[in-house]
């Protein structure tokens, strides 16, 4: 959906006194919602619709405000197509093109009436691709949702037969993010610390991202888990003399220490390849 500038405050008030019991809590929030806001110019231009941009409770007073303007309508008038909201990112699982297409001209409508619009680039219809629906050449047969991209794939069934699914990995976005904190890290430069060290530091939130995005299609995050892999060679390389000219035995000390301690890090002990990734950096 496009951005909450344009939220009828009026709805969104309506919905709040449905929760909000004491009436001091239902004023303090008219008065958030229609504060005026102060140009660079220190004019004041009143606000009439809409939640506060950055506002700590523009969140939490959007996600109530699509409760009623979306969710319970979607259940109310069409209970057989079922949806899945987080915030503003909204999937509706449709049978046929056209209740596709019908799906979203409703929604569209519903949105206007509320002061909301969708987004013209993101909302788009998405051909699920499988062994079972096979249409060629549709424009859209990928879509992300929560930090996984879902899209035709690859499979092997219980019997070793290939086959194509539509299923999610982790996205590209979402592994590019993961790539961007171990640079933040910056591991090749803390030389000062030992590798126990490291792993008290960084082993919590690696362990995260393998509970949530390892969940489906693991290979998928090998890659990513690579990179890390890689810079802990490097910081082998500046932590001990020995091994400072020779990438190859560096590497292997860390493919020895992640088969001896695995615990280490959550990447090794889930066995996500641990020689063979340490190898290949």
């Amino acid at each position: 959906m496009a951005s909450f500038d344009s939220l009828s405050q009026d709805l969104l008030l309506r919905a709040v006194k449905k929760h909000a019991k004491e009436r001091w809590i239902v004023l303090y929030i008219e008065r958030w919602l229609k504060a005026p806001v102060q140009e660079e110019d220190g004019r004041l231009v009143p606000r009439e619709k809409g939640t506060p941009q950055g506002g700590v409770a523009s969140p939490l007073l959007a996600n109530l405000f699509l409760h009623y303007a979306l969710d319970r309508w979607l259940a109310v008038h069409y209970p057989q197509v079922p949806f899945e909201r987080y915030a503003d990112d909204v999937i509706a699982h449709c049978k046929t093109e056209k209740e596709a297409q019908e799906m979203r001209k409703a929604i569209a409508e519903r949105l206007q009436t509320c002061g909301l619009e969708l987004h013209p680039e993101k909302t788009k219809i998405v051909y699920c691709k499988d062994d079972l629906r096979k249409r060629k050449n549709y424009p859209n047969e990928t879509f992300d949702f929560l930090g996984y991209s879902f899209q035709p794939r690859r499979s092997k069934n219980r019997k070793g037969k290939f086959f194509i699914n539509f299923s999610p990995a982790v996205s590209n976005k979402a592994a590019k993010a993961i790539r961007d904190t171990f640079r933040r890290w910056n591991l090749p430069n803390r030389s000062d610390k030992a590798i126990e060290d490291l792993s008290r530091m960084f082993n919590p939130i690696i362990r995260g991202w393998l509970q949530y995005y390892g969940r489906y299609y693991r290979s998928a995050l090998y890659p990513t888990m690579r990179e890390l892999n890689q810079d802990l060679v490097l910081w082998a390389k500046r932590k001990y003399k020995k091994l400072r000219r020779h990438h190859r035995r560096a590497a292997g000390w860390i493919a020895r220490i992640s088969r001896r301690a695995p615990e280490l890090f959550a990447h090794w002990q889930m066995g996500l390849r641990r020689g063979s990734m340490v190898g290949a950096v």
